[in-house]
């Protein structure tokens, strides 16, 4: 009797959405974004804004694409003297109704040791990767090589 109860809770479970999603970890992401490489011997980079609307911190740990052999997420720093340096980000928290935003000058996803160029027009897949299991898969035009941001 309860094997048939617990196997109709779960087929009523099922037919609602919001049952279903109750475990996704309410993370939307915006404005992806990357610039066409010259060639495929220089890294190629991509930008975009990870918004938090669940109601605990997530915890971005890396990306993944067939785009690059080595994706990752850094964050470029600039001394007193001017001088700018790029290191990987490490694992980067996004609070509960926040947004982290990655853009040329601080955090971004470098894409290191391309597979192919980036060629305006076309778009490629990437993967966020977060602590608690769930990756979020998107996909990410390519601009123009001089463009600043999504809009051009």
């Amino acid at each position: 009797m309860k094997r048939h109860f617990f196997a109709l809770f779960l087929a009523i479970a099922a037919s609602f959405p919001s049952l279903a999603l109750a475990d996704q970890p309410g993370i939307t992401v915006e404005q992806p974004w990357s610039r066409a490489s010259i060639g495929d011997s220089r890294p190629g980079a991509a930008y975009l804004v990870v918004q938090n609307t669940g109601t605990e911190i997530r915890v971005l740990t890396g990306v993944e694409t067939d785009m690059a052999m080595m994706p990752q997420i850094h964050r470029t720093t600039t001394d007193a003297n001017g001088v700018s340096q790029m290191a990987p980000a490490g694992e980067i928290e996004i609070l509960a109704g926040e947004s982290l935003t990655l853009a040329p000058g601080g955090l971004h996803i470098m894409l290191m040791r391309l597979n192919q160029p980036l060629v305006e027009g076309e778009s490629y897949a990437l993967t966020l990767v977060f602590k608690n299991g769930h990756n979020v898969d998107i996909s990410v035009p390519i601009l123009g090589v001089a463009a600043r941001g999504p809009e051009n």
